[in-house]
C-alpha cells in the first residue's frame, strides 16, 4: 500500500524506522528486532540505506521481510552516496521486483572518507536526482523525501532550505519526512513558513527518543538539533542513570507526539533505532489515543 494513502485519512497513526545489520553476522538479531516492530502493525516502517550506502543490500531484505511477514506496508531508503547510475537503476529495479511501492529519496550523510571528495563528477549529487531517476523509471512509485524543521547544518538559511524542498516536491515528491526535532513550536513555525511556500504536500513529523545521553551529542551533531532547556535538564537530571534516562526519554517523546496529534496533526514517525522495547512502550503510552 502507498503510503501517501495511508497518512492522508484523518485517523491517527504511528510509524517506525528500523537500519539494516552493519555486517552480515548480525543480520539476524536485526532481522529478529524488526520483526518485533512490525508485530505492533505501525501504519508503516522505513528501512534506511546504511551509512554511506555500505550495508544498502539489507535494506531490501529487511523490508521485504516485514512486508511479506506481517503486512506491514513499507517504505526502502535510496540515497545518492556512492551510487552510480547503473547501480540506482539496479536498486529501482530489485525494489520493484519486491513489489514495494515506496521509496525514501534522500542525499544521504557523507562518510568522512568521502566528505573531500569532488562530488561534482557523482551521477546523483543531491535527492532530487534521485526523485527524477524514480519519476523517470515509470514504476508508479510513492516517492517520500527529508526536511529539517531547523537550518540543515550545510545551509546559509533555512529559506535557502525551503527552495530546495519546494524544488524536491516539484520534481515529483508525494510526501515530506522531517529530521528529528526536540521543540513541537520549530515544527510548528516550519509548517507555516513552507505552506507560506507553496509546498502542500503531507509533512511527517519525525520524532527520536532520547533514551541514554550518548545520543544527545549525535543528534545534534548530525541535524544541529536546538536541545530545549527542559529537555536539557532532563538529561542532567537522569543521563547518568541508564533505566531514568531511558524512561525519561521514552516519556519526552510521548509528550512531543501528544501535543503534535493535539495539534491536528495525524500522522508521526518514531526513529525507534531497532528498539522494540522503546516502540512498544511509546505505543503503549498512546494506546487509548491510537486506539489500540
Amino acid at each position: 500500500m502507498k503510503i501517501i494513502d495511508l497518512i492522508t485519512k484523518d485517523t491517527l497513526s504511528l510509524s517506525f524506522e528500523v537500519f539494516p545489520p552493519k555486517t552480515e553476522t548480525s543480520f539476524e538479531s536485526v532481522k529478529t528486532a524488526t520483526e518485533e516492530i512490525a508485530k505492533l502493525k505501525p501504519s508503516f516502517m522505513s528501512v534506511t540505506y546504511g551509512a554511506g550506502g555500505g550495508t544498502s543490500k539489507y535494506t531490501l531484505d529487511i523490508a521485504k521481510n516485514i512486508k511479506e511477514l506481517y503486512g506491514v506496508p513499507t517504505l526502502a531508503h535510496l540515497t545518492c552516496v556512492s551510487s552510480t547510475k547503473e547501480t540506482v537503476r539496479n536498486k529501482i529495479a530489485e525494489i520493484r521486483a519486491a513489489s514495494i511501492q515506496n521509496v525514501m529519496a534522500l542525499r544521504g550523510d557523507i562518510p568522512e572518507v568521502l566528505k573531500n571528495e569532488d562530488r561534482s563528477k557523482w551521477d546523483f549529487q543531491y535527492a532530487i536526482d534521485l526523485i527524477r531517476e524514480l519519476k523517470e523509471a515509470d514504476a508508479d512509485f510513492c516517492i517520500g523525501c527529508a526536511c529539517y524543521p531547523e537550518v540543515h547544518p550545510e545551509s546559509q538559511t533555512q529559506k535557502d532550505d525551503i527552495k530546495r524542498l519546494r524544488e524536491k516536491v516539484d520534481a515529483g515528491c508525494d510526501f515530506i519526512t522531517t529530521q528529528m526535532f526536540f521543540d513541537n513550536n520549530l515544527l510548528y513555525n516550519f509548517l507555516y513558513k513552507i505552506r507560506e511556500a507553496g509546498i502542500t504536500v503531507p509533512v511527517i513529523p519525525g520524532i527520536m527518543p532520547i533514551t541514554n545521553a550518548n545520543q544527545v551529542e549525535r543528534a545534534i551533531s548530525l541535524s544541529g538539533s536546538f536541545m530545549p532547556q527542559r529537555f536539557k535538564s532532563l538529561v542532567d537530571k537522569f543521563g547518568s542513570d541508564p533505566d531514568a534516562m531511558k524512561q525519561a526519554g521514552i516519556a519526552y517523546a510521548t509528550d512531543q507526539i501528544i501535543d503534535l496529534y493535539a495539534n491536528n496533526i495525524t500522522n508521526v514517525h518514531v526513529y525507534s533505532m531497532n528498539k522494540p522495547d522503546v516502540a512498544k512502550k511509546i505505543q503503549d503510552n498512546l494506546s487509548d489515543i491510537l486506539g489500540k
